[in-house]
């Protein structure tokens, strides 16, 4: 396969993520990932990054998002690095929640950058980590913790 053809897989697969979620295409979602996943949230959560299942990366993205109305992820300015079996992809992100809160709009968008790192596994590219570095906010993020609270 070509350089190109990878590069251009690598950003696909990448841009999957986000497709799938929001079309809450589960079974479709987990064909992305590794079988093990490094997430890395911190800038936006705090805490540890953890390393997940791919199975309960998408139960837990599952049980969050189908407790919004709409989710819309764009991904973008893909910039990717292959090294013949593994590659790096860093892209901007723009992603727009939209459900219910008890005070304030029903809207929060979060923009940044992610950073993946994926492996060719069966000729295919899948994630095998994500960080997410958030650069801004706008609206009521109420909509994304009365979503997450829903599950406790």
């Amino acid at each position: 396969m070509s350089e190109l053809a990878d590069r251009m897989d690598v950003a696909e697969a990448c841009t999957r993520m986000g497709w799938h979620a929001d079309r809450r295409e589960w079974d479709l979602l987990a064909e992305v990932f590794d079988d093990e996943v490094a997430l890395d949230y911190t800038s936006l959560q705090g805490g540890e990054p953890q390393r997940l299942a791919h199975e309960a990366v998408v139960s837990a993205w599952r049980g969050l998002f189908e407790r919004l109305q709409a989710t819309q992820h764009l991904v973008a300015n893909h910039l990717v690095s292959v090294d013949g079996d593994t590659a790096t992809c860093t892209a901007a992100f723009q992603a727009t929640h939209f459900g219910a809160a008890a005070f304030g709009s029903p809207l929060w968008v979060l923009g940044g950058h992610y950073r993946f790192g994926l492996v060719r596994r069966d000729g295919r590219w899948r994630i095998g980590s994500v960080v997410m570095t958030a650069d801004w906010a706008w609206g009521n993020r109420d909509v994304l913790n009365a979503a997450a609270a829903a599950d406790a």
